[in-house]
């Protein structure tokens, strides 16, 4: 591709960020999110008035901030021309840093410790069977994790290798995996049933992780990563103790309904029916399928193209392929790829998201082409 469009491409990956537009948003998603967990509890909202304006804006906001954070990460959000910023004063990897850290909430579980350890190393190690098990991410001593997505598909989508985390209690070993224990219930061609049964098992996960962040706050370790060195403990705990207080500021300004609006608009945009579900729920998948009704080779990344508004609900975070084809390219900028070079990803923009999330809860695909050779 690059052979072909290099000098339209390269400038795109070299010179393009997201900047102003991204910080703006970044600040608008996150005071929203902050304003609308207030007001829940402050107006006296019911639970069904608390979901609905999670579902709408709340889910909308949540996905932002993880889709600016994840530019942020790329080095696509500052100018990539700058090194100093602030008048010269902070170095411009100190301020994505900072940035990652603090944009990351309010929130009730987040996204920054996936963001900070285990994004970057899912583009390495992208459907590698050696390093993306889960036991090896929990067993693992390395401070990043092998590929962090695995610790969330492991939900919907089949893995190779031996299951974690693992724990010694009373002198016997004992495998628990929330996400695991959902997968194994699923049956295939019962769309339904797997849709609920994922979104129980997802829901339940995020909210221990919830009850986690308090561990790690109290303690200073993350015990279901042991092995991992005591940087990756200490920046756990760090950054859960600064969420902890963001969440105890929101706790005694609106009570709890502030804290089950956030858990609700980062959970909810990632299970059905909500339309981003079916774009995260196939990004990575074992596609053999090119849209043209051509079958080539494995495609272990996939967009969803569902029309401009789709694109703007999800801020981007729809061209999944575009992406992993070139990381550094800006949020608002992928979709130029398909204009410039429209042989090498799918026609159309008229993807029916609730057809796609139909397949994908019907027959589970493995990660990422991963084992590729014995998909039926």
């Amino acid at each position: 591709m690059l052979d072909k469009y290099g000098d339209l491409i390269t400038p795109l990956e070299r010179d393009s960020s997201s900047n102003t537009l991204a910080l703006s948003l970044l600040a608008l998603s996150n005071t929203a999110l902050f304003s609308l967990a207030v007001l829940c509890g402050t107006a006296q909202l019911s639970l069904g008035q608390v979901a609905l304006l999670a579902v709408f804006p709340g889910s909308m906001f949540s996905l932002w901030t993880l889709q600016l954070l994840h530019d942020c990460l790329h080095g696509s959000l500052l100018n990539k021309r700058q090194q100093k910023f602030l008048f010269g004063t902070v170095k411009r990897r100190e301020l994505q840093d900072a940035i990652l850290f603090w944009g990351s909430m309010p929130s009730v579980f987040g996204y920054y410790l996936y963001l900070k350890y285990g994004h970057l190393t899912h583009h390495k190690s992208l459907g590698d069977p050696q390093t993306s098990s889960l036991q090896q991410l929990f067993d693992s001593s390395n401070k990043e994790f092998e590929d962090g997505d695995v610790l969330f598909v492991a939900h919907r989508m089949k893995l190779k290798g031996e299951v974690g985390p693992k724990f010694t209690i009373g002198g016997k070993e004992i495998t628990m995996s929330i996400s695991k224990s959902g997968f194994n219930n699923w049956k295939e061609d019962k769309p339904l049933r797997n849709a609920l049964v994922f979104a129980t098992s997802f829901m339940y996960e995020r909210f221990m992780l919830m009850i986690n962040d308090v561990v790690v706050a109290i303690t200073g370790r993350n015990y279901f990563f042991p092995n991992k060195p005591n940087e990756f403990h200490r920046e756990c705990a760090k950054y859960c103790r600064c969420a902890m207080l963001v969440r105890g500021l929101l706790w005694k300004l609106a009570g709890w309904k502030s804290l089950l609006f956030l858990y609700l608009s980062e959970t909810l945009w990632s299970i059905p029916p909500h339309p981003a579900c079916a774009m995260f729920v196939t990004n990575h998948g074992s596609n053999v399928d090119d849209g043209d009704g051509e079958s080539g080779g494995c495609i272990p990344s996939s967009s969803t193209y569902a029309g401009r508004w789709y694109s703007l609900f999800t801020l981007g975070t729809n061209y999944h392929c575009e992406h992993h084809d070139f990381p550094t390219i800006p949020l608002h900028r992928l979709g130029e790829l398909r204009k410039i070079a429209p042989e090498y990803y799918k026609k159309g923009s008229n993807d029916n998201v609730f057809r796609i999330m139909k397949k994908a809860f019907s027959k589970p695909e493995f990660y990422a082409c991963m084992d590729a050779g014995i998909i039926q």
